[in-house]
This record gives C-alpha cells, structure tokens and sequence, in this order.
C-alpha cells in the first residue's frame, strides 16, 4: 500500500493507539515515540501500551514516559485506529492486539521482510533499514519540522537495527539521514553509552559466566549461548544482556550463525531463541519455520519445550540450512 493511503489514514482520523512487538529494543521505542509526537503535531489525541514497560537503558528517550504497560484501562480507551509499528505479525504484540474490538481499522508500519501485511492498512517496506527510517520519510511527506527530540529517537532508532552501522541494512540513505539528523546536535556518544555501555556491576558475573558458556558445532560455523530459565529468575537483571551476548557470538572468525536460547523465567515451557546471521544463511526463513521471522541477518521465534529441546529442534534445522551453502 502507498505511503499516500498511509498519510490520508493520519489526516482524516483523531485518536490513535500505538503498540509495537515485546521485548522492545531502540527501533520498536524509537519508532513508536517519534510517530506519537509527529501525531501529536497534527492535533491528533495518541495512547502507547505495550506488552511491558520499557527496559532500563531506553530510559533516556525523550517522551519515554508516555509508553505504559498494558493495563485494564487501556480496554476502557477510545480511539481511531490501532497502530502497530516496528511489528511483524499482531501476536508479537503480547496481550495488547486483544485491546482492539475488531471494529477499528488496523494501520501496520514495518520493515520485516516477515510482515503478515495483518493491517487494514499496510506499509511494509523490508527495503528501509529499520521503522524509524520509515517514520523519518513520514515527518518529510507531511513536511513536520524534526526537532531535537525526534531526531534523538530517529537516530536511537538506526543505531539500534543496523548495528551501530555495522550490518548489511547500513546504506547510502542510513548515512544521509543519519546526517541530516547530526545537525540538531544530538550527543551520539551519551546515546551509545546508554544504549551499549550500561550493564551494571551486579550484572557483569553473570555475563561473564553466561559467555564462557559458548557452544560450537564440530564445523565451527554455529555457536550458542543458553540462559536457563532459572538463572533469569534469581538473577533479577536491570538490563537484557542479550545484544551483549549476541553481538560477542559475531566476533568468532568464520563464523556463520549465532544462536541465544533463553529460557522461559516464569515456569512456561518455552525457550526464546535469538538468531543472528553473518549474510550466507538467511535465518528469518529458520525462524519462520517455528513461527517467528524478521530479517534475513537477525530474526527470532518462541520455541516449545525445555532448553535442551529446543536447542536441538533449531540447531537441526540450522545445520540443514548450512549444509545447502
């Protein structure tokens, strides 16, 4: 659908109720928050619920306040249309999808290549590099001036899906917007402390113990980290060292996939798996295959069964996707 359809959907509507996936990073906040102050703008009325409150170090963005966790009086609000942005499928929404009756027209704005296209409205562009690029062309299409604050939740937004500029989705247009938005003297060296340079001394042990974990495959093109969901459980982490853990997987030379399999914390039998690709082996399609998706390079799904069952589901399925290259 056009980016036309999209702007007459903003226009001619009052109230909006925006969401986005759990287990939020800086392109889901980022994206939701830049859209909610560009409606903002026009005059429009805007709600945020999610799944669950934002994790510690996305604190520092502007407006973050405004997002809530779920609640009963988020059943109780009226409004326009339901948005979800940064979001393939309605389900990765938690128990907020159930907030919309049914009646309200659904506007879906995303970038996975996995996108179920569920909205009554749809633009999905698995071309941009993350959703906050998306939201950055709709300031340009209604010709909204980008303040500090905005740009601050753009550039937040980019740093987070590209890697800091370091994967395959970084491109000639990142790099333009990118620069456009450097000029409203955004500090890029607090945004990277916060987002990258914050795990608290309490939390370092358990890092440390949970990357001398490293699994490999005999080829040495796979590694894995697990965290059992009893170590979530005591452990009471103030950060998601996820990302930290992922990103130490792709420093191992020839390496091809990373694997994270976390574990279920509050007693359902299920394991989160995070994957993330090095460009040969293209996991959205592994990840699909359980249910999940996202991008070729990094993807995710919800696994049934314990640890050691879910490790040896995906790790099949990976090693049959290598074993094709």
């Amino acid at each position: 659908m056009s980016l036309k359809k999209v702007i007459a959907c903003l226009k001619e509507n009052k109230s909006f109720f925006i969401t986005t996936h759990t287990n939020v990073e800086g392109d889901a906040l980022g994206s939701e928050l830049s859209f909610c102050m560009l409606l903002q703008a026009m005059g429009k009325k805007v709600f945020i619920f999610n799944q669950e409150l934002p994790p510690q170090e996305y604190l520092f963005l502007p407006g973050i306040e405004a997002v809530q966790k779920l609640s009963r009086r988020a059943s109780k609000l009226k409004f326009d249309i339901f948005a979800a942005v940064d979001c393939s499928n309605l389900k990765r929404t938690g128990e907020v999808y159930k907030i919309n009756d049914g009646n309200k027209a659904i506007l879906n704005i995303d970038h996975h290549i996995s996108n179920s296209g569920f909205g009554s409205i749809n633009w999905i562009d698995s071309q941009a590099s993350c959703c906050c690029e998306m939201i950055y062309r709709l300031y340009k299409e209604l010709k909204i001036p980008i303040s500090r604050e905005v740009a601050l939740l753009l550039y937040s937004g980019i740093v987070t899906d590209t890697g800091s500029f370091r994967y395959s989705n970084t491109n000639k247009i990142v790099h333009r917007i990118t620069a456009e938005l450097l000029r409203h003297k955004i500090n890029v060296a607090e945004i990277y402390q916060s987002l990258y340079q914050n795990i608290p001394f309490g939390d370092i042990k358990l890092l440390v113990n949970l990357l001398s974990d490293i699994q490999t495959d005999r080829s040495k093109r796979i590694v894995w980290f697990r965290i059992p969901g009893k170590i979530l459980k005591k452990a009471d982490l103030s950060v998601d060292l996820s990302d930290y853990i992922l990103n130490f997987g792709r420093q191992v030379r020839d390496v091809e996939v990373i694997l994270l399999f976390k574990e279920n914390s509050a007693g359902k039998n299920e394991v989160k798996v995070s994957f993330r690709s090095q460009g040969k082996v293209d996991v959205n399609t592994i990840a699909g295959f359980f249910g999940g998706g996202g991008h070729k390079s990094a993807s995710s799904c919800t696994v049934s069964g314990n640890l050691l069952q879910a490790q040896q589901k995906v790790l099949k399925k990976v090693k049959e996707s290598l074993a094709k290259k």
